[in-house]
């Protein structure tokens, strides 16, 4: 009996490969061998990420959930495969099965084969048993065959479509049979609205030829009503989400000084733990460049990573996107229900960005799965238990936002197990020159430049600048720099630095508080040196009031800048100005 079954699936046309319960392959027929150039022998007991690199099985095998009509290459043929779970008869998932065919055959038969009733003889077996909804007309565009999954994609029997126009199913668009009749070549990724309730499908077509000449036509058509929903969650996630394997180590981190390097330390020693970490500083200084770092200098470094910003998403979908959901949960939620990122993070990491913009609702919940090490899907009441590091960030004064009311303390307890405190740049401006040379050879090899030396004055006017923006703005400064640069010009001046923004104030005195302070200055009444003395005062206020930015002390003050340095040497040596 075993023997015959394996014959009867060894000769049916649709490829399948089964798996048990510990992803070993179980099942690989003919059909399998010829679509994946892999022999059966070769394949049965491996695993089965190991024969088929982007299998989905695996998947199937821990969610359950099954996934029909997924279109996808397999080597150099493009499949469309159906997953399902192998239950047992208690409702265990003891396995999985993939049965799959590549869709290019349907297209090659109606090119080879010569006459139309061998065609529909041919294909009425076999587009039967597809869950692709499929047409066929002739050459006049009637319609001369349709399979059950056609009715049940648009809602048309064959007393509605056969012997009429291959246009009564349209809704909008045109027609992809009429093009191939017109054209004689195939059409592939159409757009169709079709049936009564104006089904998205996409749609691909292909001509019957016999001796030559155009005698029909034959479509394939996807349903996209749940693609469209799948895609349309996705590009929102993308503006939302980075999904993402961490790609940063500590190694990417520039700089020596004393205040970044302890946070470096602080940094690998809470790596080696499995402890929440919180990363506090300004924004722009490298936060999620160290939670990269830390996770792949952990165990789980070959687990996944996820970053969340929680300041991005809408509160509403918060929940649902951290913790995932049941199928059924709230309208419009996908069938099978919805993996939550905090779940897709077990085993590994997972980064939550601008932590202090989570409302107080969302917080509670998230305490929950700190204190519990389990979370809970909107529409559930069975807890899943996950094991996940948590690294998160923020910018906003959590200590304040508790006294305020918007932050809960007993979660800032949590999550405040390690505390690392990012330095701002103008705190580690003896790292500017490292940080301006790593900037310049990364940007030589995307602009196209030769930048190999950075003038003092340039590192001198960066560090005299407060860099609200810190490291993200001192890119966005340097890279613009480099645009400015020749070719053949290898050297960085101010010449080639962008305007920086200073916001300079107008200097305006109190004649007594001028005098008072000139006083202080010495007892000396001549005139040269009272002169000097006021030019001292006055050099340092306007200093004082550009934030110790020295090239726009030097424009306010209308003199050079190299004018500017000579005076403040002259004047600091005891106001002598003498040669």
């Amino acid at each position: 009996m075993k023997k015959e079954l394996e014959k009867i699936l060894d000769s049916t046309h649709d490829a399948m490969i089964a798996i048990d319960k510990h992803n070993l392959i179980t099942l690989f027929n003919k059909s399998a061998e010829r679509l994946t150039k892999i022999s059966a022998s070769d394949a049965i007991g491996q695993p089965v990420q190991i024969i088929v690199e982007n299998t989905r099985l695996p998947v199937i095998l821990e969610t359950g959930i099954s996934e029909l009509n997924q279109k996808q290459q397999l080597n150099d043929v493009t499949i469309i495969t159906n997953r399902m779970p192998i239950l047992s008869d208690d409702g265990d998932i003891i396995g999985a099965v993939a049965i799959f065919r590549d869709i290019s055959e349907m297209i090659e038969l109606a090119e080879q084969i010569t006459n139309l009733n061998q065609i529909r003889e041919t294909l009425e077996a076999t587009i039967n048993a597809t869950q692709d909804a499929i047409s066929v007309v002739d050459s006049d565009g009637v319609g001369i065959l349709i399979n059950p999954a056609y009715t049940r994609m648009t809602g048309y029997t064959n007393d509605d479509i056969i012997g009429k126009d291959c246009t009564v199913d349209l809704a909008e668009g045109e027609s992809v049979h009429l093009e191939v009749l017109r054209t004689g070549k195939p059409v592939r990724g159409k757009t169709l609205k079709v049936g009564p309730k104006r089904k998205d499908v996409i749609a691909e077509a292909a001509p019957i030829i016999v001796k030559g000449i155009v005698k029909g036509s034959v479509a394939i058509i996807h349903d996209l009503t749940e693609v469209n929903e799948i895609y349309r969650q996705l590009d929102q996630a993308k503006k939302i989400i980075r999904n993402l394997e961490a790609k940063y180590t500590f190694d990417d981190i520039m700089g020596g000084s004393e205040i970044l390097n302890n946070a470096i330390e602080k940094a690998k020693i809470a790596a080696e733990t499995p402890a929440t970490v919180i990363l506090r500083g300004e924004s722009g200084t490298g936060k999620e460049l160290f939670a990269h770092a830390i996770h792949n200098a952990s165990n789980r470094k070959y687990a996944q990573f996820v970053r969340v910003n929680c300041a991005a998403i809408n509160e509403n979908l918060l929940e649902s996107e951290l913790f995932g959901y049941e199928e059924g949960a709230f309208t419009g939620a996908s069938k099978g229900g919805k993996i939550g990122l905090f779940e897709k993070a077990n085993g590994g990491t997972i980064f939550l960005d601008e932590i202090g913009e989570l409302s107080l609702n969302t917080q509670a919940k998230l305490l929950r799965v700190l204190q519990e090490k389990e979370i809970l899907k909107v529409g559930s009441t069975k807890p899943i238990p996950i094991d996940v590091r948590v690294i998160t960030a923020t910018n906003v004064d959590l200590e304040k936002a508790i006294k305020e009311h918007l932050f809960r303390q007993d979660l800032y307890y949590r999550l405040n197990v390690v505390p690392i405190y990012i330095p701002a740049l103008r705190e580690r401006l003896d790292d500017v020159g490292v940080l301006v040379k790593h900037l310049i050879n990364r940007f030589n090899q995307e602009y196209g430049r030769n930048v190999e030396r950075v003038s003092d004055a340039v590192l001198e006017i960066i560090k005299s600048y407060d860099w609200p923006g810190n490291v993200r703005e001192l890119e966005n400064f340097v890279g613009r720099a480099m645009i400015n640069i020749r070719m053949h010009e290898y050297l960085l001046t101010a010449l080639h630095l962008p305007q920086l923004n200073m916001g300079i104030p107008n200097v305006n005195y109190n004649l007594g508080e001028v005098v008072q302070k000139i006083e202080l200055l010495g007892s000396d009444n001549t005139l040269e040196y009272r002169v000097l003395a006021f030019e001292k005062f006055h050099i340092e206020t306007v200093l004082e009031n550009n934030n110790g930015n020295r090239e726009a002390t030097a424009k306010v003050l209308g003199i050079s800048l190299r004018t500017l340095y000579y005076k403040l040497n002259k004047l600091n040596r005891g106001l002598d100005m003498d040669k």
